[in-house]
């Protein structure tokens, strides 16, 4: 395949066994872990947990990640498309109170595939929130829940520590185009999320100013409530950090109070990492765990 998914539209040569482009990635999907995880959001986590797979590859190039194992070294398991199903379905038969795709924009096609045959459980699309809207229709009804990053509203911001200054309004119109799908959440008698978005930012060091543009935006944009709002904390300096003095170091507990209380006076309403979330032990093992 010729791929233009992601907003890089790179138009690089992807075969079932190599990848080119930036996200290095075949067409057939690449996975890393596949198991319950409890670190999701409450409505998404619930009690057993989101069965998530984190998928290989990354059409960002975020110089903190704390995934780069796996989004910038390509660690994973090529996973054929008929695995990938049935991994699906052992997660549901352990319990799993969703489906959380964690990194899936490069191989959305087959996504759109696969879910044709729909899921007893919602589909969550866990995304850095940089995707093309284009994209994002062909998985219209396919994906009942969208927990897209909105990261930087400051393109100069976007470009240094993301190398895409298109970020902003990129993430911007993603982030309306899973609105418009999903309508505002909805949840079960058991408080988990059925069906809508929640909208993350993780706090970076200094950039207190960028969090509360973020916050602006999201209030302006959507119905008090309709969207709730995650506001993390868990910043470690990770990755390529180190070349840039400025991010290397973990927030401060006045810079997550300054933007709680930004929130709460915003009548955002959604969750709050609380300090100490900044531990590279919330960072999961990629050991192809369960692929």
């Amino acid at each position: 395949m010729i791929c233009n998914l992601c907003p890089r539209r790179c138009g690089a040569l992807r075969t079932p066994d190599r990848g080119e482009g930036r996200c290095a990635m075949p067409s057939l999907p690449v996975a890393a872990r596949s198991a319950l995880h409890h670190w999701e959001e409450p409505p998404i986590s619930g009690a057993r947990g989101a069965g998530t797979v984190f998928f290989s590859g990354c059409p960002l190039g975020c110089v903190f990640c704390q995934n780069e194992a796996i989004s910038h070294k390509n660690f994973g398991k090529p996973v054929p498309v008929d695995r990938l199903r049935a991994i699906f379905q052992e997660l549901i038969d352990q319990g799993a109170h969703n489906i959380d795709l964690v990194n899936p924009t490069h191989f959305a096609h087959v996504m759109a595939e696969l879910l044709d045959a729909p899921l007893s459980v919602p589909v969550v699309w866990n995304s850095g929130g940089y995707e093309r809207v284009e994209t994002l229709k062909t998985l219209e009804g396919k994906v009942d829940i969208y927990l897209p990053d909105l990261k930087y509203l400051d393109p100069a911001a976007a470009e240094r520590y993301s190398g895409a200054a298109d970020y902003p309004e990129t993430a911007k119109a993603a982030l309306l185009e899973m609105y418009r799908q999903t309508g505002p959440c909805v949840y079960d008698g058991d408080g988990l999320l059925r069906r809508g978005v929640i909208i993350r930012h993780l706090i970076l060091p200094g950039r207190l100013k960028e969090a509360k543009a973020v916050m602006d935006w999201v209030a302006e944009q959507f119905p008090r409530g309709a969207v709730p709002f995650s506001l993390m904390s868990q910043y470690t300096p990770w990755g390529r950090a180190a070349e840039y003095p400025e991010i290397n170091r973990t927030i401060r507990g006045s810079e997550r109070r300054s933007a709680q209380v930004y929130m709460e006076n915003l009548g955002l309403a959604g969750f709050v990492q609380e300090d100490g979330a900044a531990q590279s032990a919330f960072i999961p093992a990629f050991d192809l765990t369960g692929v």
